[in-house]
């Protein structure tokens, strides 16, 4: 069954209700967590191209609309500095559409160590698993990739920037949405779950996407939060832009 489908069922049997963003990131069970932002501190967002979200990447400058994109990234910083207007914040997108943990390493130098983030936020996974499935030039990567390149990109990271606080999203996708097929399952939980531990061996706060966007289809369809079961639509991002503010105590 569909997703629209399963949705106008629900709404037929009078289980699906009209809620906000914050409520469904609260009936996800989504904790608040400690992150300390201080005067002048530098947030940075790293990733895909969920975090890419089409930003100009001819230009360098924090808090621009232009470099910060149309994805969560770009509507979790617009509710950060508006928060936080006297700290004086200065927040970066570097994500890359198509990146996997290698290429975020092979460009980490200067797309994260020179910035020196005090708060370094990290979604990447998805093209790890993704790009395997390709039917020509397949990425030969497995989860076992995954887990030593994640583990040495932030152990890299800690020894350059030793107190980063590390906010770590968990790869996500909504299945029966164009991309996201059966095939996906069980093989793409092992990145998930990888992302999780982690997260928890390096002491990050983990933001956990799939069980928001799990919950989110029970109130819209699954097309209504993602365009093709990887990619948030408007919604979806304001949705993970929720989740982002909530975990990180903004």
């Amino acid at each position: 069954m569909s997703s629209r489908r399963k949705f106008i069922q629900n709404l037929a049997l009078g289980t699906t209700l009209a809620v906000s963003l914050p409520e469904i990131v609260t009936a996800a069970g989504i904790k608040r967590t400690s992150i300390n932002i201080n005067a002048n501190d530098v947030i940075l967002f790293q990733g895909d191209s969920i975090t890419d979200a089409g930003r100009d990447k001819s230009k360098d400058d924090a808090n621009d609309p232009r470099t910060l994109g149309t994805g969560y990234a770009f509507i979790a910083a617009s509710q950060v500095l508006l928060k936080k207007a006297p700290l004086n914040l200065r927040i970066f997108n570097k994500g890359i559409s198509g990146n996997k943990v290698y290429q975020l390493a092979e460009r980490w130098d200067k797309d994260c160590l020179k910035i020196k983030p005090n708060v370094l936020s990290i979604l990447i996974g998805v093209n790890d698993y993704w790009h395997t499935l390709a039917k020509e030039n397949a990425y030969s990567g497995t989860v076992e990739t995954y887990k030593r390149d994640l583990k040495d990109l932030l152990t890299r990271t800690k020894k350059d920037l030793p107190n980063v606080q590390l906010v770590i999203g968990e790869p996500f996708a909504v299945k029966d949405v164009r991309a996201v097929t059966d095939e996906w399952y069980p093989a793409f939980d092992a990145y998930r779950l990888a992302a999780k531990d982690i997260a928890k061996d390096f002491n990050a706060v983990f933001v956990p996407y799939q069980q928001i966007f799990d919950e989110a289809i029970k109130h819209a369809p699954a097309n209504y939060w993602t365009g093709d079961g990887v990619h948030p639509s408007l919604a979806g991002a304001a949705l993970m832009a929720e989740a982002w503010l909530k975990v990180v105590g903004i």
